[in-house]
């Protein structure tokens, strides 16, 4: 086989960029190891970025979205048993974020792709092996598809297969600076068949611990809470988990009470920042989770790699009809730099939200000063706002 771009991954970065290259007129092939229906059920993010609706707008991969995503104007914050609403159209000149899982982003790009009969080829099961020749002009993919082994030579290669997948480890390891932070803390989250107690997320710092109220549908919530790493949930109860998130959303003037529901899943996510520079080794490039990973307190994950795909697509067209490799040269950085500023903030949401183990009194009282802070200082508050939402893509 042979193409302009292959594509290793089909989550939503691989298939945004097919999306987006197709567009532009350049060929592409996506190489997805798993099958379809296990690519369609992965459960992870659900908060879009004002810029990332745009992009599948513009894409032709937003009518679902149109339809079915909850625009959200805001979050509340909860620490103290008080409560601070964050207002994103006023801060932000009318951003604003909307709920819509991922799980639904792959779907609709799925369908778009397999429905296009001139659309690049999607390949499920079909496991890449190998990256050859990434700083040459000819890269080689070497995958196993349907009990065979294959080739693909491109033009070049787009790793979008995350954190454990090969191209990130195809750069050679002495060409590479890794960055990294593990916390000492993780996410219990559990799905809930219960409509949601809050029209907008509910981020709380709680003296037990952080805990976040979020939902996937009207008739689906989402919460988070913090707990001990190495915590196996089948130790945590359904009655234990409602009645821990109900201590920590708890105001003390009353009035607000959290909905129970039979709860479908529980999963525990560690917390963890990376990033591997640089994005490029020679015509390989690097996108989302393979070259970076934030905490999921400023639901920046999934939007990153948006950003990345976008900037990648924009190159490799340029590159298509002027031959030029200026864009291409120049993606680490431009991708970098807001990667930089995503891990910041995802930092910065983190540290004052969560309660490390043996925190001093001196620690909660920083946390509660900068939380008292965002509610009391339009500044504070917009800056918070303006990250939340999204820096521009371009």
């Amino acid at each position: 086989m042979r193409t302009t771009v292959g594509i290793i991954g089909g989550g939503p970065a691989g298939l945004l960029l097919a999306r987006l290259l197709h567009r532009a007129g350049v060929d592409c092939v996506v190489l997805e190891s798993r099958d379809r229906a296990y690519v369609e059920r992965r459960q992870r993010a659900g908060i879009l970025e004002q810029g990332t609706v745009d992009v599948l707008r513009e894409c032709g991969a937003a009518e679902r979205l149109d339809r079915e995503g909850l625009p959200h104007q805001g979050i509340e914050l909860r620490f103290e048993g008080r409560s601070h609403r964050v207002d994103f159209p006023t801060a932000t000149g009318g951003k604003s974020v909307t709920v819509y899982a991922q799980t639904e982003i792959v779907k609709d790009l799925v369908r778009l792709q397999l429905a296009d009969p001139g659309g690049p080829p999607l390949l499920f099961e079909a496991e890449a092996l190998a990256i050859e020749k990434a700083d040459s002009g000819a890269p080689v993919i070497r995958f196993r598809h349907e009990g065979r082994e294959q080739t693909l030579s491109c033009g070049f290669v787009a790793g979008c297969d995350g954190f454990h997948g090969i191209a990130r480890r195809a750069v050679p390891a002495g060409l590479v600076r890794t960055f990294e932070r593990t916390y000492p803390y993780s996410w219990l989250g559990v799905l809930a068949d219960v409509p949601p107690s809050c029209e907008e997320l509910i981020y709380a710092r709680h003296q037990r611990g952080f805990a976040l109220h979020s939902m996937r549908s009207p008739q689906v919530s989402r919460l988070y809470l913090q707990v001990p790493n190495g915590t196996d949930p089948a130790d945590w109860s359904d009655e234990r988990i409602w009645d821990e998130l109900s201590t920590r959303f708890a105001l003390d003037t009353g009035g607000w009470r959290l909905e129970r529901g039979p709860i479908t899943a529980k999963s525990v996510t560690p917390m963890r920042s990376f990033v591997q520079e640089p994005m490029r080794h020679g015509r390989l490039f690097l996108a989302g989770d393979a070259a970076h990973i934030v905490p999921p307190t400023g639901a920046k994950g999934l939007n990153l790699a948006v950003g990345d795909v976008v900037t990648l697509a924009r190159a490799l067209a340029h590159h298509h009809t002027t031959g030029s490799t200026e864009l291409l040269d120049g993606y680490s950085a431009a991708c970098l730099a807001r990667v930089w500023q995503a891990e910041r903030f995802s930092y910065a949401m983190t540290d004052t939200l969560h309660r490390r183990p043996e925190q001093s009194p001196f620690e909660d009282r920083l946390q509660i000063a900068q939380l008292d802070r965002i509610a009391t200082s339009h500044t504070a508050s917009a800056e918070l706002a303006e990250n939340y939402v999204g820096l521009p893509l371009s």
